[in-house]
């Protein structure tokens, strides 16, 4: 029955053989490409500010010129702060860092002629600027140096106005006045990022800053026997702060 079916229904309806058979395409979608480099990056860590003084400022005695020292200046404390810093990459390897930190603040003491003298406290705002050299090729491990400028303002800057016995000075010396200028210097930087995945990673940094801010304080002269002012002398210099910023966090990597 299947034969004449055939035979009455025409070739057309006659079953399809194998090599009548046509298969159809098949479209599939390319996967994209996965680019695991970013323009932005954002840091964040815990950085500890060691301050120091290098002796090699100059403190005028306006008063008394023999007070004058070649190796008296002004010394911070040390201080632990929170900073972030955000990074533009304008190729693989070359990057500008923006570093801004909690402003710390710090206590300020003599050197030099000034051994032993508290002198004040100040708070500091240091943002750094940062142009930066990536190396690449070395899998997880991402390291960098990177050189820029630093501008720090001074405030809340306060007098300590604590009498202090002074080899060079007869009788007990207290600072009632303190003003300290803006500076501006040069930094230097290495450091490295050890990324964990795509985004998230280990950051270590370093960095050296010239901060030379001037300075200038009003001395107060004090008889020990009662507390009173015998005289007051004007003293001024440029003291080489040049602290380290050494810190560690975490970055992250659009």
């Amino acid at each position: 029955m299947a034969v004449l079916a055939a035979a009455f229904m025409g070739p057309s309806f006659a079953p399809a053989q194998a090599a009548d058979l046509q298969v159809a395409p098949v479209f599939t979608k390319a996967a994209p490409l996965v680019d695991d480099w970013s323009p932005w990056a954002i840091r964040v860590r815990a950085a500890d500010v060691l301050s120091s003084s290098n002796g090699k400022s100059t403190l005028y005695n306006n008063e008394n010129p023999a007070m004058d020292s070649p190796v008296s200046s002004l010394a911070m404390s040390s201080a632990v702060i929170p900073v972030i810093d955000v990074s533009y990459y304008f190729t693989r390897n070359l990057a500008v860092e923006l570093d801004l930190g909690w402003p710390p603040r710090s206590t300020i003491t003599g050197t030099g002629a000034l051994d032993g003298l508290t002198i004040g406290k100040a708070s500091a705002l240091p943002p750094v600027l940062m142009f930066q050299y990536h190396f690449t090729g070395l899998g997880h491990f991402q390291p960098y140096v990177g050189l820029g400028v630093n501008y720090t303002t001074f405030f809340n800057v306060k007098a300590a106005n604590s009498p202090t016995a002074l080899p060079t000075a007869p009788v007990p010396v207290a600072v009632s006045d303190l003003r300290i200028k803006d500076s501006v210097g040069a930094v230097a930087q290495i450091g490295f990022d050890y990324m964990i995945d795509r985004h998230w990673g280990i950051n270590v940094d370093a960095k050296k800053v010239w901060m030379r801010p001037g300075y200038a304080a009003t001395a107060d002269f004090i008889n020990p026997a009662n507390g009173d002012v015998i005289q007051q002398q004007s003293i001024s210099g440029a003291a080489h702060i040049d602290p380290w910023i050494l810190g560690g966090g975490v970055v992250y990597k659009f």
